[in-house]
């Protein structure tokens, strides 16, 4: 039945029509955004997945920058420490030329007190944006921001790379040991295999001379002094001392003797005598092919060395002396390990650092390509998907105006 009032092929093409526009104009705005999710309406779940990782990936190129600041940060420290350790290198060598008996020690010293401003110089300087990891002026670790955590129940946290600041200042001075006044020569407080503290006992050549800690307690002095001066052999007369402390033992105090005297043997090349220590017995062995006269000497009301922070033990450092050359060669040791442990440090943490940094712009490319695949558009199908939906456009049109025309016919029923 035909109708004048209700044209149903007409409504059937409109409609049709009107569902091609709709898709026509949805592939027209994936092509013109490249993207087929491009609001919450086109796919909300997806759009809310894409966001999400969006603002995460904005965060992580915000801890990229932080990472590069911190490794430049800890860079500067690194760099200012290994400098450090080269100039106390430097100044070993000086101690050790000190150790001769025919050096202009008090030219040797100045040397060292130019070294020793060097040092400060190159650890104030080691700042970068004003924070300074060696100055001693914290101890608080340098918290560098490495990474954003989110759990899967939708949770954030942030990760942190701690660096630990490292103390290489030479302002916390300290003052150096003074020597017990009080002489005590008896075996109570140091024993050289018998002999009284203050007499000396020779040592002869391919013999050994025990020295045993007998007690300790705090400004206990122990002094030993080894004479090849008589002889024509190398050392001439060497003094080597140790005043105890508080939390001093007769092991720590033995180790602390030998050690002096192995850094001295060591830095002069010295094959004549050597220095071992069993506890708190200290063992000098005489290969020199001549006589060794050994003292011992101990005395009570000293005072012991305050360890400073950092550097400072190098205020102490003074080579015009004997006692203070031979001590100088233990402190050097100390300050040098220090400088080196530093350094060291410093590298590691860097290189974390680094690796975090490599890590942190993989998953930036790695997520930004995930939520590419999410909400990108397939130009390839939305070209063709246009070209078709087009087509199927002036079809509709057609067909549409086909439609309408029907209604026409029905006066030629009426001529």
């Amino acid at each position: 039945m035909s109708s004048i009032l209700t044209n149903t092929s007409s409504m059937v093409a409109l409609d049709t029509l009107r569902n091609i526009n709709m898709d026509l104009a949805s592939v027209q705005n994936e092509i013109s955004t490249g993207k087929s999710v491009s609001s919450a309406k086109d796919n909300a779940a997806i759009w809310a997945i894409s966001t999400v990782m969006s603002t995460d990936v904005e965060s992580f190129k915000t801890i990229s920058d932080s990472l590069n600041l911190g490794s430049s940060t800890v860079g500067v420290a690194r760099v200012a420490s290994e400098k450090v350790t080269e100039l106390l290198q430097d100044m070993k060598s000086l101690i050790v030329s000190a150790q001769g008996a025919n050096v202009d020690r008090s030219k040797i010293q100045t040397q060292i007190g130019e070294i020793r401003e060097n040092i400060g110089s190159v650890v104030g300087a080691a700042q970068f944006n004003g924070l300074n990891l060696i100055d001693g002026s914290s101890s608080a670790d340098m918290k560098i921001l490495s990474s954003l955590d989110r759990s899967s129940g939708g949770s954030v946290s942030a990760s942190y790379i701690n660096v630990a600041r490292q103390d290489l200042s030479i302002s916390n001075t300290a003052s150096g040991a003074t020597f017990g006044a009080t002489a005590v020569t008896d075996t109570t407080i140091i024993n050289n295999g018998g002999t009284a503290a203050g007499t000396g006992a020779t040592v002869a050549d391919g013999a050994s001379q025990a020295i045993t800690i007998a007690s300790v307690a705090d400004g206990n002095s122990y002094r030993l002094v080894l004479d090849d001066s008589a002889t024509a052999n190398s050392i001439g007369q060497r003094t080597f001392e140790y005043v105890a402390g508080t939390n001093d033992s007769a092991n720590s105090v033995a180790a602390a003797l030998s050690s002096q005297v192995s850094a001295f043997l060591s830095a002069t090349g010295d094959t004549n005598y050597s220095v071992s220590r069993t506890d708190d017995v200290i063992t000098i062995t005489n290969s020199s092919g001549q006589n060794l006269t050994l003292t011992a000497e101990s005395a009570t009301g000293g005072t012991a060395a305050a360890t400073p922070g950092g550097l400072g033990a190098i205020a102490n450092i003074d080579v015009t002396s004997d006692a203070g050359a031979t001590s100088a060669l233990t402190s050097i040791e100390s300050l040098l390990q220090t400088s080196i442990d530093a350094a060291a440090a410093f590298g590691s943490s860097q290189t974390r650092i680094e690796n975090q940094t490599d890590f942190v712009g993989s998953l930036i490319d790695s997520m930004t390509s995930g939520i590419g695949g999410l909400v990108d558009a397939d130009m390839e199908a939305a070209s063709a998907k246009l070209q078709a939906l087009q087509v199927q456009q002036q079809l509709g049109v057609q067909s549409l105006s086909i439609a309408n025309k029907a209604p026409q016919q029905l006066l030629s029923l009426f001529r």
